[in-house]
């Protein structure tokens, strides 16, 4: 018998069904029409994707991405697959004005529990991307209603990523981001300069001054600070002293301006925390987090602050917050994500992503060797090899595809965030599989 695909029939299917991806499939950062075709997914289980037809030798990958940092407990994990059945029993979507359900009504009572300091109340939403808006709003309005509309700036550093929707296009890095193509466009923002570099490195005080008098300059038109602590992820993938996230935090108290942390590529432990700011110590006016959330199943997000932002918006002329998605707190959405934050809190995470973190620094000491390579660093679950040189992402793709793992290198970069399932022999695998990508591309 033929061998069955993704497409339901024979191979000679797959080829059809990438003919038709490249005429209609716009894909994240890629052309359109299609000019590569990207391997086809038949199913997911574990930490391993199966292809639908073998690519360079090989039918199934270990996943080194969790699909975009998102899946931590890989793919069709028992207790996400029961928690998505059950709710699918009940009711999947019923929208949230003037509504409420246990799934949702549990999960934002959990995150305002887990989440650090006083951030007790929780806006949920659609993506990582939006609960950046919201936060964005949520700023900008407490300012307006305390009668001071003049603050309706932001500030952050180079070297950022906050997501591809306006607001948060705007505190992207200006230059070296992806989003400079909008420039003049978008709203203009206070930009400091890049962190040091250096997770363990002690905070360079002239650095720890600069952030100082660029928010005391600023203060009387900044609503937020917005950053994100201790890893900046798809902006450069670089790791900083959580000390810089403290003079932050010292710096808006000090001047009056709110702190907005993005947590969204950081939170539910990927970091060793569970969220990158205890690293700090301090907990911000406004936390967005995503991901994670659903443990990489369905697309969810949360905006959390604390009761003096929601209440000064309360006290405004408008004294609701304006936002409101269709699909907000969607039942099922929220289901899945109270069962991936039990899941997770349920065991020890932090040796999983610690010995995740230990299997990846063992294999990549490799990589420091290799021509080309500038730096080798891992924080957490994550593990990044940095090049002298713009990635070849083609040929370093094929490369770890050959050697049976998927990464998704970018810019001057290979990198990997394997689920924290991933067992010690596959992390080896991944980081093999990254000083392979390494040495061709």
């Amino acid at each position: 018998m033929p061998e069955r695909t993704a497409a339901g029939g024979s191979p000679s299917a797959t080829g059809t069904l990438s003919a038709l991806d490249r005429q209609h499939v716009w894909h994240p950062y890629a052309a359109m029409p299609g000019t590569s075709d990207p391997l086809v997914v038949e199913s997911a289980s574990g930490v391993r994707l199966r292809l639908a037809e073998p690519a360079y030798g090989r039918r199934e990958l270990v996943d080194g991405m969790s699909s975009w940092w998102s899946a931590i407990h890989g793919y069709r994990h028992p207790v996400l697959d029961e928690a998505a059945r059950d709710q699918l029993g009940r009711v999947s979507h019923v929208m949230f004005g003037g509504l409420t359900h246990e799934p949702a009504v549990r999960l934002a009572a959990r995150l305002a529990e887990v989440s650090p300091g006083e951030l007790e109340h929780v806006f949920l939403c659609d993506s990582g991307s939006v609960s950046v808006e919201v936060a964005v709003k949520m700023c900008l309005q407490y300012w307006r209603s305390l009668g001071r509309p003049e603050k309706r700036r932001l500030m952050t550093w180079r070297g950022g990523y906050h997501g591809d929707t306006w607001q948060p296009m705007s505190v992207c890095d200006p230059e070296g981001g992806m989003h400079h193509l909008w420039s003049g466009a978008l709203p203009v923002q206070v930009f400091a300069d890049a962190p040091p570099a250096g997770f363990a490195a002690e905070p360079d005080e002239e650095y720890v001054a600069h952030l100082h008098k660029m928010v005391e300059q600023h203060a009387h038109e900044l609503a937020a600070v917005i950053v994100e602590p201790v890893v900046q992820g798809a902006g450069g993938m670089r790791f900083h002293s959580p000390g810089y996230v403290r003079a932050l935090r010292e710096a808006c108290d000090a001047h009056g301006v709110l702190l907005v942390l993005d947590e969204i590529a950081t939170g539910f432990g990927r970091t060793g925390e569970l969220f990158a700011a205890q690293h700090a110590g301090v907990t911000p006016d406004v936390m967005c987090v995503g991901k994670a959330l659903t443990g990489g199943y369905v697309s969810m997000a949360a905006t959390l602050c604390t009761p003096r932002v929601a209440s000064g918006i309360a006290r405004g002329s408008v004294p609701v917050l304006a936002h409101g998605p269709t699909f907000m707190g969607n039942p099922l959405a929220s289901a899945i994500a109270g069962a991936s934050l039990e899941l997770l809190l349920s065991q020890d995470w932090q040796a999983e992503v610690r010995r995740v973190g230990e299997g990846l620094r063992a294999g990549l000491a490799a990589a420091a060797g290799l021509p080309g390579v500038r730096e080798v660093s891992v924080l957490g679950a994550i593990g990044v090899v940095r090049l002298d040189h713009e990635v070849d992402i083609g040929a370093a793709t094929r490369a770890a595809v050959s050697a049976g793992v998927w990464l998704r290198p970018f810019r001057d970069m290979v990198y990997a965030m394997p689920p924290y399932v991933t067992d010690d022999a596959d992390v080896a695998r991944i980081a093999a599989a990254m000083c392979a990508a390494a040495r061709e591309g």
